[in-house]
C-alpha cells in the first residue's frame, strides 16, 4: 500500500459510515451501543462523538449515577437513555447487555484488575466489545479470552482508545508501508505528550500514578528488558502547535502488543506532561513512593483525591493539547514517523474511541479478542477510515513521512537537504 502522506481531519464519506453488518447486529433494527463508564470524561466523549459520527445510533450511558447519567442522556438526544449499571457486578452486568449490540468499556482504571468482568459479560451475551484499556497486564488478560470470544462469534478489541488504540494502529500503517518498500523494521518508538492530565479528569491522573508502580517493559533487539518508570527522558519534537517536550518510560500496553504481533525487534513508549514540574513531581513519586503504595489502588485513590483540586487549577492554566509521534527506524536506513495533534484530548479521546466503535459496528472485526494492531481487528482496508475518523479536529495529523517534514526546526545542510 502507499504511503499515506499529510491528512487533514475530514468527515468520512457517507458511502463509508454503513448501517451495521449482520455480522454484530442482533436484528435488522437500529444499533444499540452502551458505553460504560459513560457519566465520565471518557465515556461521556466517546457517547457524544458517536452521537455525531452516527446520528442514527440508539446510545445507552452505562453508570452508577443515576441523576447524572441522565442528564447526560437528555443532551445526547431522543435516541439516547441511561441504564443503571455497576461493572463490578456480573448478572446486572449480562442484563444490561440484552439487546445490545456493541458494548464499550471506558470505565478505569483498569491497572490492578484482576477479572475481566465485562469482556466475560460481553462474550456470555454475544455482544461485540471494546475497551480502552492502558494496562499492559489486563489486556493480555483480556487476550486470555479470545478462544472463548471466537467460539461465541463475538468480536472485541482491546486497547481500542486513543493511545494506546490509534497509536497501534499508526504504527502498523508505517510497519506496513515499510515492508511494502522492502525495509525491514528495527525500532518503533511510541511519544506521547499531554498538557496537565488533558481535561480527561481523576481517572487519567490514577493511571498515571499506577502506572508509576509497573516496571517498565521495553524491547531491545528482540530481548525484554525492564526500566524504572519515569525514567531515560528524551526531548521529542511533536511539531508546530506543540514543539520540543520532555517524555519518560512508562510501562504502556502497546510496547508488548507491537513487539509480538508487528514482529519489531526493538520497541518502547515514553509520555510527557506539562508544566514541566509536574513531570518532576511524577519523577519523585517513582522515586520516593514505596512501589507498594503505587501499586494499591485504595491509596492511590485518596492521594489523587488530595491533589486534584491543584491539578484541575493548573490545568485551567496549561490547557490540554494531546500529542503523538510514532517513530519508525528500518535496515535499509528508512526512518518514518506518524503524528497526532489535537488541542483537547478530552474531545480527540471520544473520537478515537467512537472509530474503533463504528468499525466493529460495520462488521470490520472477526470474532475473537483482538489489538488494534492485529488485521484481524482492524483490517489493513480498513485502517484509513478509522484514522480519518479518529483524527476529526486534529491541528496536525501526519503519517509516513521523515521526521524533518515535520519537525520545527529541522537543519538545512546544503541545497535544501535537511537533516
Amino acid at each position: 500500500m502507499a504511503a499515506m502522506g499529510i491528512v487533514r481531519a475530514c468527515a468520512p464519506p457517507a458511502a463509508a459510515v454503513a448501517a451495521p453488518s449482520a455480522q454484530t447486529s442482533k436484528s435488522s433494527r437500529t444499533a444499540r451501543v452502551l458505553v460504560l463508564g459513560g457519566t465520565g470524561r471518557v465515556g461521556g466523549s466517546t457517547a457524544t462523538a458517536l452521537s455525531k459520527l452516527r446520528p442514527d445510533l440508539n446510545i445507552l450511558v452505562g453508570g452508577r449515577n443515576r441523576e447524572k447519567g441522565e442528564s447526560f442522556a437528555a443532551k445526547l438526544g431522543e435516541r439516547s437513555e441511561f441504564v443503571q449499571v455497576d461493572t463490578r457486578n456480573a448478572s446486572m452486568l449480562e442484563k444490561a447487555l440484552q439487546g445490545v449490540d456493541l458494548v464499550i468499556h471506558t470505565a478505569g482504571p483498569f491497572q490492578r484488575v484482576e477479572e475481566c468482568t465485562v469482556l466475560q459479560a460481553a462474550i456470555s451475551t454475544k455482544t461485540a466489545y471494546i475497551d480502552v484499556c492502558d494496562d499492559t497486564d489486563c489486556s493480555w488478560k483480556a487476550k486470555d479470552f479470545h478462544e472463548q470470544a471466537k467460539a461465541a462469534g463475538v468480536p472485541a478489541i482491546t486497547t481500542a482508545g486513543i493511545y494506546p488504540g490509534v497509536s497501534n494502529v499508526m504504527a502498523a500503517e508505517l510497519v506496513h508501508a515499510a515492508r511494502s518498500e522492502n525495509g525491514e523494521p528495527e525500532r518503533l518508538r511510541f511519544f506521547y505528550y499531554t498538557a496537565g492530565t488533558g481535561g480527561a479528569g481523576p481517572t487519567i491522573l490514577a493511571t498515571s500514578f499506577l502506572l508509576l508502580g509497573e516496571d517498565v517493559i521495553a524491547y531491545n533487539k528482540g530481548e525484554e528488558i525492564k526500566l524504572k518508570p519515569y525514567s531515560g527522558a528524551l526531548n521529542i519534537d511533536f511539531g508546530k502547535g506543540v514543539r520540543k517536550k520532555d517524555v519518560y518510560l512508562l510501562n504502556l500496553p502497546e510496547v508488548k502488543s507491537a513487539f509480538k504481533i508487528l514482529g519489531v525487534p526493538t520497541v518502547s513508549a515514553r509520555f510527557g506532561t506539562a508544566p514541566f514540574f509536574w513531570n518532576w513531581g511524577m519523577q519523585a513519586f517513582a522515586n520516593f513512593l514505596p512501589v507498594e503504595f503505587l501499586r494499591d489502588k485504595n491509596k492511590v485513590q485518596k492521594l489523587v483525591k488530595s491533589v486534584d483540586p491543584l491539578v484541575r487549577a493548573v490545568d485551567g492554566i496549561a490547557g490540554e493539547r494531546v500529542s503523538m509521534r510514532v517513530d519508525l527506524e528500518c535496515s535499509n536506513g528508512r526512518s518514518t514517523i506518524g503524528l497526532f495533534t489535537h488541542k483537547k484530548l478530552s474531545v480527540s479521546v471520544g473520537f478515537a474511541t467512537a472509530a474503533f466503535a463504528l468499525a466493529v459496528l460495520e462488521g470490520n472485526t472477526q470474532p475473537g479478542v483482538w489489538f488494534p494492531e492485529e488485521p484481524e481487528g482492524i483490517p489493513l482496508e480498513a485502517r484509513k477510515l478509522l484514522l480519518e475518523r479518529a483524527s476529526q479536529g486534529t491541528s496536525n495529523f501526519v503519517m509516513n513521512k521523515p521526521s524533518w517534514m515535520v519537525e520545527t526546526d529541522p537543519k538545512e545542510v546544503i541545497l535544501g537537504i535537511y537533516v
